[in-house]
C-alpha cells in the first residue's frame, strides 16, 4: 500500500464508537478481498470466457443452426456456416449498438451508439464507485438500490417542488440527491460502527425499507406524487433542474456522464492520495493492524459508508435529473444498485477499472437490443454474459487453470540435473573398490 507512513508513537484519535474492537480478519474477509482487488488480468479473461460462452447459447438458440444440424454428418459445412453466421453477426450487432454504426451516413449519427453506451454507463460508474470504495475498506455494501432510490426521491422533490434558477436549482438537486445517499448509507455505517451489526444484513434490510419509503411517498399528494394524478410517480423535472445535454439535442448524452468522471478522478484521488484513504485502505487489509497503530476503525467504517452512499447518490441523480426527466416511479434503480456489484467486481475495486467495468456493461445494455432487434437474439443472453463475468471473477483459479497460467504461490518443479556419464575408468574402479 501507498500512502502517509505510520508513525509507531501515533496518539489514537477519540473513540467513535462504543465498541471499537478489530477482531482479526475472517478467511471469508480475505478470499473477499481477494476476490475484489485481485489481478486486473483475471478480470479480462473472465470477460472473454463468458463470451465465448455467450457464443455457445447463441449458436444453440439460432433457428439455422437447428435446422442445419439436422443433417449435420451429411453436410457439416452447413452447420458450420450457420454457426459462424448467427456469432459473427451477433457480435456485429452488439458493435454496431454499442460502439459504432457504420451502416449509417455520417460520423455523427454512426457515433449514436457510443452515446447511448456513455449514457447507460454513466450510473453504473457512479454506483460501481460507491460499492468498490466499501470493498477497499473491507464493507460489502449491498445497499446501492436503497441509496439509490433515497438519492432520487430526494434530488426529486427539489426537482419538482422548489423554483429556483438555473443552474441554482440543478445544484441544489444533485447535492440534495449526494447528501440523501450518504445519510441512508451512513446508517449502515454507523450500526456497523457502535454495534458491530452486519452491514450486509443491514444495507439489504435498508434496501426493502427505502423501496416501501419511496412508493409511500409517491403514493402521498403533496410529497412526491404529481398534483392531480393517482399514480404513484412524481411530475415532470422542472426544466432548470435538469442536467443539460453535452453533446447536442441529437444526442441522449447528460452532464450526468461528466459527474461520473468527476467521481472517478475524487475517489482515485481519495484512495491513492488523502491520508484518509490510506486509513479505509489499512482498515481493508487488516482492521486489527489498523486498530494497533492509532486508527479508529469504526469511525473509518462510518466514513466509508458515507462516500460510498454519496457517490451511489450520483447514480440516482443522473437517473432522475438527466435519463428519466419526464418523472420518475418505483422502478427509477433499474437494477442498478446490484448491476453495480458486479461493476465493482470487474473492475476489481480502482477506479480506473470501475470505470471501464461500467462501460463495457453500457456498451452490453445499449449493444444487447441491437442483437435482439436485428438478430433475434434473446436479451436474456447478455444478461447471461454478464453474470458468468461475475462466476469466473470469483473463481480466478478455475479461470488460471483454463488458460494455463501459473496459480499464485505455486512452486515451480525444478528438475533434478542428471548425474554425469561415468568413463570406463571410472567405473572400473568402483567396480573393483
Amino acid at each position: 500500500m501507498t500512502g502517509p507512513e505510520l508513525k509507531p508513537n501515533l496518539a489514537p484519535p477519540a473513540d467513535f464508537g462504543k465498541d471499537d474492537t478489530a477482531p482479526d480478519p475472517s478467511k471469508w474477509h480475505e478470499a473477499w478481498h481477494r476476490v475484489s482487488t485481485g489481478n486486473g488480468m483475471i478480470s479480462l479473461l473472465s470477460v472473454v470466457l463468458a463470451l465465448v460462452a455467450g457464443s455457445i447459447m447463441i449458436a444453440f438458440t439460432d433457428s439455422e443452426v437447428q435446422r442445419t444440424a439436422g443433417y449435420f454428418f451429411a453436410r457439416p459445412g452447413d452447420m458450420l456456416a450457420a454457426v459462424w453466421s448467427a456469432i459473427s453477426g451477433a457480435y456485429v450487432a452488439l458493435f454496431q449498438g454499442a460502439i459504432y454504426n457504420f451502416r449509417v451516413d455520417g460520423f455523427a449519427a454512426g457515433i449514436k451508439p457510443f452515446t447511448e453506451t456513455l449514457k447507460f454507463a454513466t450510473p453504473l460508474i457512479a454506483a460501481g464507485l460507491g460499492v468498490g470504495l466499501a470493498f477497499r475498506a473491507g464493507l460489502f455494501n449491498i445497499g446501492g438500490q436503497g441509496q439509490m432510490l433515497m438519492a432520487a426521491a430526494a434530488a426529486g422533490w427539489v426537482g419538482t417542488s422548489m423554483n429556483l434558477p438555473w443552474p441554482l436549482h440543478m445544484i441544489v438537486a444533485v447535492v440534495a440527491g449526494i447528501l440523501a445517499g450518504a445519510i441512508w448509507a451512513g446508517i449502515a455505517g454507523i450500526l456497523k460502527a457502535r454495534t458491530g451489526a452486519h452491514e450486509v444484513i443491514v444495507t439489504i434490510m435498508l434496501n426493502h425499507i427505502g423501496f416501501y419509503l419511496l412508493a409511500w411517498m409517491l403514493a402521498t399528494p403533496g410529497i412526491l406524487q404529481a398534483p392531480g394524478s393517482s399514480n404513484p410517480k412524481t411530475a415532470a423535472m422542472a426544466e432548470s433542474a435538469i442536467l443539460p445535454g453535452i453533446l447536442g439535442s441529437q444526442y441522449k448524452l447528460h452532464a450526468g456522464f461528466i459527474l461520473a468522471l468527476i467521481a472517478v478522478a475524487f475517489t482515485w484521488w481519495l484512495l491513492e492520495r488523502s491520508s484518509l484513504g490510506f486509513r479505509f485502505r489499512a482498515v481493508g487489509e487488516n482492521p486489527a493492524a489498523a486498530k494497533t497503530a492509532g486508527i479508529s476503525v469504526g469511525k473509518m467504517y462510518f466514513l466509508v459508508m458515507l462516500f460510498a452512499g454519496g457517490l451511489v447518490g450520483i447514480a440516482g441523480v443522473s437517473q432522475m435529473l438527466g435519463t428519466v426527466t419526464t418523472g420518475f416511479g418505483g422502478d427509477i434503480d433499474a437494477g442498478i444498485g446490484f448491476d453495480a456489484i458486479t461493476v465493482a467486481l470487474l473492475g476489481r475495486s480502482t477506479p480506473l477499472g470501475i470505470l471501464a467495468a461500467g462501460i463495457l456493461f453500457g456498451a452490453f445494455k445499449a449493444g444487447g437490443f441491437a442483437m435482439q432487434a436485428s438478430e433475434n437474439v434473446p436479451i436474456e443472453i447478455v444478461l447471461v454474459v454478464q453474470s458468468l463475468i461475475v462466476l469466473f471473477i470469483a473463481a480466478p483459479p478455475l479461470v488460471r487453470a483454463i488458460f494455463g497460467l501459473p496459480q499464485p504461490g505455486a512452486r515451480r518443479k525444478t528438475k533434478k540435473p542428471k548425474p554425469p556419464k561415468k568413463n570406463a575408468a571410472q567405473i572400473a574402479e568402483e567396480v573393483s573398490a
